[in-house]
This record gives structure tokens, C-alpha cells and sequence, in this order.
């Protein structure tokens, strides 16, 4: 059976897909038309839920297993949905980790890693993307809102994602005559088991308050975002970071 998609199917790859955020987007863009790849570094339980949830949904979806702070993984995973899906056509850095820790106290260890995930793999895929991204394609990468309100344990987070603002920029100007938008989403506080990990209710009230619609962002508000940038009305946004918070900041 000849798994190539056909050559009007647009292909998406959405990192850190698995659950969350990356979950609805993938599903979001799926919807919207894409074939999907969702990437996963470590849960593939998740991955494949996603996956079985898109394809329920009548979309196409594969899961793609990749660390993306590894250049080889990275390689394999943009040939692999070659080989399966076709040439990617958006790719959307959605892989992190935020681990809350004050300055201080931040060990190598974690330090490491965050900037090797949030920014080498931002990185990784972008460059990777120079090379392999059809024309006319978009790259939407996630920085955050917390940037710009710098509180206390977020210091290497807020770090990792100045640089990936950074990184957005200048990559839209390099891609120059190819069609090809690159911009980030900045969201606020959002409803995922990565932000309501550890929180009390109090904590989890006071950040929905933040807000003046008085609520958490959720998955697919970000998501929606996504499709936005990712398709034809957003076109003319490029080189930009669109702060996704309610309102917040």
C-alpha cells in the first residue's frame, strides 16, 4: 500500500504533541485539513491517543517518536513524515519543559536540559526546516507571556523563550523569497497538567483572575491561534509574537 499523502494534502508537524497544547493543535490543524504528525519524545501512550483521536475525527495523524534536542533525531523525524505523509508544509514548536525553580537554586542538570529542549530543539527543527519546508509554508514557534512579567522561579524558563523570540525574527527575515512565515504564540496561563501541576485552588484562582475575562486560557484557545497563523488569513503576519493571555499582559 503507497502511504505517500497526495500532492493537495498540506503536511503538519507539531512537536510535543502528545498531550496538552500540542495535542490541540495537532488536532485543531487536523481538522483544518492537515495531515499531522504528532511528536512525542517519551509518552507514547499519549502520542497514540492523539493520533487514534484525529483519525476517529476522520483526519490522518501518525506519531513520531523524537527528542528534539538530539540534531539525529530530528533528521530521522523530518524524513520519516517525508516518507509517510510528504514534504512538511507547517511545523510547530510546541515541545518544552518549565520547570519552576528560582535562579539560585537552578541546578546544571536542569538548566541543561531546559535550554536543550526549549531552545537547541526550537533550534534543531527550525534549521532542519531551512532545508526541508515546502514553500509557501509557516512555522509558528511558543514563547510565552510570563516574559514580559517576570516572576520569581521562572527564571530560566523566561530565558529559554527570550531566545526563541529572538531566534523568531531573525529566521523570518532569512527565509526571504520563499514564501515561508515564521512567528511565535505567547500564551498565558492555560488550563494544561503542565501549569496546574502543584498549584493549590487558590493559586489556580488567582492566576484566572489575572485575566480580565476572569478565566484560564484553554488548549483550544491557543490552538486556535495556531490554525490562524497557519493558514491563508494569516499569510501577511510574520515576524511576530502574538501574545495569546486573556489580557493578562
Amino acid at each position: 500500500m503507497n502511504q505517500q499523502a497526495q500532492p493537495t494534502t498540506r503536511v503538519a508537524l507539531v512537536t510535543g504533541a502528545s498531550r496538552g497544547i500540542g495535542a490541540a493543535v495537532a488536532k485543531r490543524l487536523a481538522a483544518d485539513g492537515f495531515a499531522v504528525a504528532v511528536n512525542y519524545a517519551g509518552n507514547e501512550a499519549a502520542a497514540n491517543a492523539t493520533v487514534a483521536a484525529i483519525e476517529q475525527a476522520g483526519g490522518r495523524a501518525i506519531a513520531v517518536r523524537a527528542d528534539v534536542a538530539r540534531v539525529a533525531d530530528v533528521k530521522a523525524m523530518f524524513a520519516t513524515i517525508e516518507e509517510r505523509l510528504g514534504r512538511v508544509d507547517i511545523l510547530v514548536n510546541n515541545a518544552g519543559i518549565l520547570p519552576y525553580v528560582t535562579i539560585a537554586e537552578t541546578s546544571d542538570e536542569v538548566f541543561e536540559r531546559t535550554m536543550a529542549i526549549n531552545v537547541t530543539g526550537t533550534f534543531n527543527t527550525m534549521r532542519e526546516a531551512a532545508a526541508r519546508l515546502n514553500g509557501g509554508g509557516r512555522i509558528v514557534n511558543f514563547s510565552t507571556s510570563v516574559l514580559h512579567m517576570a516572576p520569581p522561579t521562572y527564571g530560566v524558563y523566561v530565558a529559554t523563550k527570550g531566545a526563541v523570540e529572538a531566534l523568531t525574527r531573525v529566521f523570518a527575515k532569512e527565509l526571504r523569497g520563499r514564501d515561508i512565515t515564521c512567528n511565535a504564540v505567547a500564551p498565558g496561563p492555560v488550563a494544561t497538567e503542565l501549569f496546574l501541576d502543584g498549584k493549590s485552588d487558590e493559586q489556580i484562582r488567582q492566576a484566572a483572575m489575572m485575566s480580565p475575562l476572569g478565566r484560564l486560557g484553554e488548549p483550544d484557545d491557543i490552538a486556535g491561534v495556531v490554525a490562524f497563523l497557519a493558514g491563508p488569513d494569516g499569510g501577511w503576519v510574520n515576524g511576530q509574537v502574538l501574545r495569546a493571555n486573556g489580557g493578562i499582559a
